[in-house]
C-alpha cells in the first residue's frame, strides 16, 4: 500500500476518534468556559492592536489562514456571508531583453479577478464557505467549495474542494493582504498557486500554535514541465484519483502581526501512467519555509520552498518532454521582501508603503544525465514599488520589475493594479 492510501486510512481512523474522544471528554461547562476564554484573548488582542497599530488590527482578521473577505462566514452568528475580491493589472514591457535584442512581449490590460464569497453558517459547529472566480472577464471557476465540522474546541473536520495549505499566498491572496501588483514566481511554479484540490482534512490550534493536514487527490504528472510544477494541478475538475496526496501545515502566531511556520506536501503524480509496461509513480515533494511579519508600519515576508520529482525521467518521455525541456528531479526558489508606511504617526488614515522584493528561483536545479537545464529556467526578479490604500479594502499598487536569467532574455516590466476586497 503507498504512503498516500495509508493515510486516507490512518485519516479515516482519526476522524472516527476524535468525536467519540471529544465526547467522552465533554463537560457541562466547557461551552461556558470557551466563551470566556475567547472574550479575554480579543480582550488581550485589543489592547494590544491599540499598542502597535493599526497594520497589525489588518493583518489578524484572516481566520485559519483565509483572507479577511474569505473569512467572514466565521464571524457571522448564523446564515449566509457574502464578500469578495477583484483586481485589475497593467503591464508595461521594456522593448528589450536582458541581451539587446527586440523583446516580444506585447503590453496589456488585463480585468484579472472578479470574486464572490459566498457562505452559510448553519450553526456555532458547522459551516460552509465557497470562492466563486470569474478570471479575465469569462472564464469561470470554483476556487473552493467547503464545509467545516468543528469536532471540539480545538479540532475540526474540513471537506470539499480545498485551498492546499502551502506558502503564504496559496490561500490568502486577496490584493490588499500582499505588496507587488503579481505574486512571486516561487508561489506560482514551484508552490503551484492557486492550487486547490479536492479532498479531506482536519485543521486546528494548541496555544500559539495553528496546524491543518489535508489528504487530496494527487497532482498530474502529465502536465509537469522543465518550467514547473504548475500545469499538474487538476483544480478539482474530474480529477484523477489513482493518486493521492497528503498536505500538512504548522505555524507559530505567539507574536502578534508575526506568522512563522511551514508547509510540505508528498503524493504520487503518475495517476496510474505506463511506460514500457512499468508505473510511473512520479513522488513528488513540495515544502516551503515561511515567515511574514506586520507590526509598526513595517511589513517583512520571507519564503524558501524546493520540489523533488522522482522518476523525473520516466515522465519526461511520457509528456514528450526531450532536452532542455525535461521535468527536473529538484527545483528550488526563494525570495526576501520588505516594505514600510510612510504615512503611519501623521495624521492620514492612508497608507503608503513603498516596497523592494528580491527573488531568485531555478525550476531545473537539478536535472538528471541525458537531459540539460534550460537557463531561462534559472531566473532573478528584483522588484521595486509601492501600495496606496486610502481605506484597508482597497488598493492601487504599483512597480517596475528587473527580471533576468542564465539566458540573457529576460524582459523587464512596469506594472499597476487596482484591488478591492469587501
Amino acid at each position: 500500500m503507498s504512503v498516500s492510501k495509508w493515510a486516507v486510512v490512518v485519516l479515516g481512523a482519526a476522524l472516527l476518534w476524535t468525536p467519540m474522544e471529544a465526547a467522552a471528554q465533554e463537560r457541562p461547562d466547557s461551552v461556558k468556559l470557551a466563551e470566556l476564554e475567547r472574550r479575554m484573548d480579543a480582550m488581550t488582542r485589543e489592547l494590544e492592536q491599540l499598542r502597535l497599530g493599526r497594520e497589525v488590527v489588518q493583518a489578524d482578521t484572516s481566520v485559519l489562514g483565509l483572507g479577511p473577505a474569505a473569512s467572514k462566514v466565521y464571524k457571522v452568528g448564523q446564515g449566509v456571508s457574502l464578500g469578495g475580491y477583484g483586481e485589475i493589472l497593467y503591464e508595461n514591457y521594456a522593448g528589450e531583453r536582458q541581451d539587446g535584442s527586440p523583446a516580444s512581449a506585447r503590453d496589456q490590460v488585463d480585468a484579472l479577478r472578479a470574486i464572490l464569497y459566498v457562505g452559510y453558517k448553519f450553526n456555532d459547529r458547522l459551516l460552509f464557505n465557497s470562492e466563486i472566480e470569474i478570471e479575465h472577464v469569462d472564464e469561470v471557476f470554483l476556487e473552493f467549495a467547503y464545509v467545516d465540522y468543528l469536532l471540539n474546541d480545538h479540532v475540526g473536520l474540513r471537506s470539499g474542494l480545498l485551498l492546499a495549505p502551502m506558502g503564504l499566498v496559496n490561500e490568502l491572496h486577496e490584493p490588499p493582504t500582499f505588496l507587488g501588483t503579481e505574486r512571486a514566481v516561487t508561489e506560482n511554479a514551484i508552490i503551484p498557486t492557486t492550487w486547490r484540490e479536492n479532498g479531506i482534512g482536519l485543521f486546528g490550534g494548541v496555544g500559539d500554535f495553528a496546524w491543518r493536514a489535508y489528504v487530496l487527490n494527487g497532482l498530474n504528472g502529465a502536465g509537469f514541465s522543465g518550467s514547473g510544477l504548475r500545469g499538474g494541478r487538476q483544480k478539482g475538475a474530474r480529477a484523477l484519483a489513482e493518486d493521492f496526496g497528503v498536505a500538512a501545515r504548522l505555524d507559530y502566531q505567539g507574536i502578534l502581526g508575526l506568522l512563522a511556520g511551514g508547509s510540505v506536501y508528498f503524493g504520487q503524480s503518475g495517476q496510474n501512467a505506463e511506460l514500457e509496461g512499468q508505473e510511473v509513480d512520479a513522488g513528488t515533494l513540495i515544502w516551503d519555509g515561511h515567515l511574514d511579519y506586520n507590526v509598526g508600519g513595517l511589513d517583512l515576508r520571507a519564503l524558501v520552498a524546493g520540489a523533488h520529482v522522482n522518476d523525473a525521467r520516466e515522465l519526461s518521455a511520457l509528456n514528450g518532454l526531450t532536452g532542455a525541456n525535461g521535468i527536473a528531479e529538484s527545483m528550488l526558489g526563494w525570495y526576501v521582501q520588505a516594505g514600510y508606511d510612510v504615512l503611519r504617526g501623521t495624521d492620514l488614515a492612508d497608507q503608503l508603503t513603498p516596497f523592494v522584493r528580491y527573488e531568485q528561483v531555478n525550476t531545473q536545479r537539478s536535472v538528471l544525465e541525458g537531459f540539460s537545464a534550460n537557463p531561462a529556467n534559472d531566473r532573478t526578479i528584483l522588484t521595486v514599488g509601492a501600495s496606496w490604500k486610502p481605506i484597508t479594502n482597497v488598493v492601487w499598487k504599483t512597480d517596475y520589475q528587473m527580471h533576468s536569467n542564465l539566458a540573457d532574455l529576460g524582459t523587464n516590466q512596469f506594472n499597476m493594479a487596482l484591488g478591492w476586497i469587501f
